[in-house]
């Protein structure tokens, strides 16, 4: 391209905020085009099982959401110790996992994990005793949080309001693809997956690519173990394209993607 060319089209993107916006970006993703975070919730075996093996076998890392009352968190301890030990990130997903009992299609909620029988107080002491648990775990003190059936209130009240100090961010279930500076650290979206193919979930990756956001996978079952599920086939589809892709796609767990976020808004806030 002609120089003086070149330096009215770089003065153009400027003045349109286009280029530091792509560089803001392009640094908060790790100099990468994206950011993509892989979460599995609710510890079960096809965990340890099935995701973490495929994962470390492609070298990714991803975020493990735990309860703290699941019988796979009980009797497996030195898988998730092992897990964590090799950078996956042991999330924490409350305790016992209550949800609102009162919305829809709610008939597996038990009184006993009853989120509208909660107070806010309950909640949020629950969540701090996992963590207590899951540092026992890993021995880390930093890590995120993900809400149960995605449910942020009790009586109408933020329960997480009173637990921000205490994670880095925490995990929605609304799918969307975000910029840094659209990241909302007290509800990050994510795409829940259930039974979709190995070409979806590959088209959100390339969308994102070329969107430069942040996008969020949120699985269950991995090869069976959950009523919602994803084949083993289109797991290791995307499995393979993020490897394939790597110096494309900042593939990391959500703690520390999280962290980025908060510092990229923070600074720029302070300007």
């Amino acid at each position: 391209m002609n120089p003086t060319k070149l330096l009215t089209l770089t003065a153009t993107l400027l003045l349109a905020g286009q280029a530091p916006s792509f560089a803001q970006t392009s640094s908060t993703w790790n100099n990468r085009q994206c950011a993509v975070v892989l979460t599995y919730d609710d510890a079960i075996d096809v965990d340890l099982d099935n995701a973490i093996p495929a994962l470390d076998s492609v070298r990714l890392r991803g975020t493990f959401y735990l309860i703290g009352s699941s019988p796979v968190v009980t009797k497996r301890l030195p898988a998730w110790r092992q897990a964590a030990q090799r950078g996956h990130e042991l999330g924490n997903h409350a305790l016992m996992h209550p949800c609102d009992g009162t919305l829809p299609g709610r008939g597996f909620v038990t009184p006993d994990n009853d989120l509208s029988k909660y107070t806010v107080s309950r909640a949020v002491s629950e969540a701090r005793v996992n963590n207590t648990l899951l540092k026992a775990i890993d021995g880390k003190t930093a890590r995120t949080f993900a809400y149960p059936c995605g449910d942020l209130t009790i009586g109408g009240v933020k329960f997480y309001d009173q637990l921000k100090n205490d994670f880095v961010a925490a995990r929605g279930v609304t799918g969307g693809l975000q910029k840094p500076a659209e990241v909302d650290l007290t509800n990050i979206d994510s795409y829940m997956i259930n039974g979709q193919s190995g070409e979806y979930l590959i088209d959100l990756v390339k969308k994102a690519q070329q969107s430069h956001t942040l996008l969020v996978f949120l699985f269950h079952g991995v090869g069976g173990g959950h009523s919602l599920n994803v084949d083993l086939k289109a797991h290791r589809a995307l499995l393979r394209y993020l490897k394939a892709h790597e110096k494309d796609i900042w593939v990391a767990p959500m703690v520390e993607v999280a962290e980025k976020i908060k510092a990229y808004q923070q600074g720029s806030t302070s300007k």
